[in-house]
């Protein structure tokens, strides 16, 4: 039995009691509100997992309020959206993040000196679901729209272990097993064929740091479904880039103490996929670039390391043995299980994130600030009511385009919030 606890609290499912956890999870949230993010592509209605997750949700009366943060080229897709989410029985509230109305208020805050008006992709809609969702939950949760493997235990682990008071956790990280396909197989290369590899030179290089030592406890570091409280939602930077997941770790070092942050255990786990890209600017290979970017930056924000060009060279040679040794204990493990696994493709995909180090130690060099959006502390400094401007946002969309009545037009006046 793996009992292993690592420098945060690792949540194990030994066969927990989902039907007693849910009751009691139904009973704080109706004192402490909860709320779930999907940040969604228009793209992603149109495949099967978000319909699953939809009708999953339907049934998970301890999740009060729903924020889907919608990138949707037209008004069309805009109000297919609304309907598509019409049969949920929370409140959901459909965030067009690059809507006239919500690009309104962010050129009214880029008027008033904070531009985020040109970030697109996950970390703004991220960003802006935490702003709407803190307004009216004490913890909230993030998943991804397209998990094909779905279903309501997901939210009640991510939630639950945050509103259960005496546990004293403010962020809850998924960690699961990557496997899918028929027949099955390893999937979450980034993870396996990168991060756990660099990550194991980096501790060569520069030998046990604290920052290395705390990523390392997480088993999934790349898992984009988390849940935190309102507050930790409020003071947390997020990277506008690929690498999001690695870059709100690092925000969570910063601002948590290590004994209120956890993982929980989902199982089994699987998404859709993603190429590996042509070059460092696609795919797989774009999100290891800014995944290591991510790493360097916050080694020598928080550990004084002085990265060098010799340090990449370094990096690049001891990355190949790392990632190499570990094929082999892959090969074995999957062999044990029945899984299928080529080590031909895999010694590919190695061949080419080295080649990733490289570029993205020389973008590090040139550029070693990043990209990330300012925490929702410093943005209501500049607009103190920004996010009621987004959530009139969602409502005058809604009313408007589709002509439904707005069941719930007001945030509970009961709910204490924070400023």
């Amino acid at each position: 039995m793996d009992y292993k606890q690592e420098l945060i609290t690792t949540i194990h499912d030994f066969g927990c009691d989902l039907e007693a956890l849910e009751q009691r999870l139904i009973q704080l949230s109706e004192e402490s509100p909860t709320a779930i993010i999907i940040p969604a592509l228009y793209q992603e209605l149109e495949r099967p997992a978000l319909k699953q997750i939809r009708d999953h949700l339907t049934t998970c009366s301890f999740v009060k309020t729903i924020v889907v943060c919608l990138y949707a080229e037209t008004l069309e897709q805009y109000i297919n959206t609304v309907n598509f989410f019409e049969p949920l029985p929370q409140k959901v509230r459909i965030l067009w993040e690059n809507g006239p109305r919500v690009m309104a208020v962010l050129e009214d805050l880029r008027d008033r000196g904070l531009d985020l008006v040109d970030h697109f992709g996950k970390g703004i809609a991220v960003w802006l679901g935490l702003g709407v969702a803190s307004l009216e939950a004490e913890a909230i949760a993030l998943h991804d729209a397209d998990i094909i493997t779905y279903n309501r235990s997901y939210p009640l682990k991510l939630l639950y272990p945050l509103l259960e008071k005496e546990f004293g956790l403010a962020f809850n990280k998924a960690y699961y097993a990557r496997i899918g396909g028929n027949p099955p197989t390893f999937n979450g290369r980034v993870v396996r064929l990168f991060v756990a590899p660099v990550l194991r030179a980096l501790s060569d290089l520069f030998g046990e740091r604290n920052y290395l030592h705390y990523l390392n406890s997480f088993r999934y570091p790349l898992s984009g479904e988390f849940a935190l409280t309102r507050d930790l939602a409020l003071t947390t930077r997020i990277p506008a880039t690929w690498g999001l997941e690695i870059g709100l770790l690092a925000e969570v070092y910063r601002n948590v103490a290590h004994k209120r942050i956890a993982q929980i255990d989902l199982g089994v786990f699987d998404h859709k996929h993603q190429k590996l890209g042509n070059h460092s600017q696609e795919g797989l290979q774009k999100m290891c670039r800014d995944i290591l970017r991510s790493l360097l930056r916050t080694l020598t924000e928080t550990e004084q390391v002085i990265i060098t060009s010799d340090h990449i060279r370094a990096l690049r040679v001891k990355f190949r043995r790392e990632a190499q040794d570990l094929t082999r204990q892959y090969y074995v493990d999957a062999r044990f299980n029945g899984l299928i696994y080529d080590r031909h493709p895999e010694e590919v995909t190695i061949e080419v994130f080295e080649q990733v180090i490289a570029q993205a130690g020389k973008e590090y060099e040139n550029d070693p600030a990043g990209d990330q959006i300012p925490d929702w502390t410093r943005a209501l400094a500049v607009m103190s009511d920004l996010r009621e401007r987004l959530l009139t946002c969602c409502l005058e969309d809604v009313a408007e385009h589709t002509g439904q009545v707005l069941i719930h037009p007001q945030v509970d006046p009961n709910f204490k919030r924070s400023a």
